[in-house]
């Protein structure tokens, strides 16, 4: 009698198909070269240069004439705009403490009326304890 061996099936492998891989791409900025003209660029012979009205922008300064100094007068926009930041600065400050005083007044009251109790009891502790001995 032959001996029966088991036989192991194997299921055929499944197909997997192959991916396809695309490479990123992207979108390069590119910028128009900039001309940059030669350290030794001189016009043309014949040709003359172009006049221009240039007005220099007069500085306001004050004159100090004790110290001999020349202070630069700071534009009006500049000015305008420290003087309304100071004025609402000031103006806060002044309603806020209205505000501010009657409940600064209430609190101190109150912690002072607890500091002075804590003192008394401190006191009687200190009889007691002198007492006792």
């Amino acid at each position: 009698m032959p001996i029966s061996q088991p036989r192991l099936i194997v299921p055929n492998p499944p197909q997997i198909t192959s991916l396809e891989f695309k490479p990123p791409s992207a979108k390069i900025p590119s910028f128009p070269p900039i001309v940059v003209p030669p350290s030794n660029l001189q016009r043309p012979t014949g040709v003359k240069a172009e006049e221009t009205d240039k007005i220099e922008p007069v500085i306001p300064k004050l004159d100090i004439p004790i110290l001999d100094i020349q202070m630069p007068l700071p534009e009006p926009a500049v000015v305008v705009t420290a003087v309304t930041t100071a004025v609402v600065a000031v103006a806060t400050t002044t309603v806020a403490q209205t505000f501010f005083e009657p409940i600064q007044k209430h609190v101190k009251k109150q912690l002072q009326k607890r500091v002075d109790a804590w003192k008394k009891k401190r006191k009687e502790k200190k009889e007691k304890v002198s007492l006792a001995s």
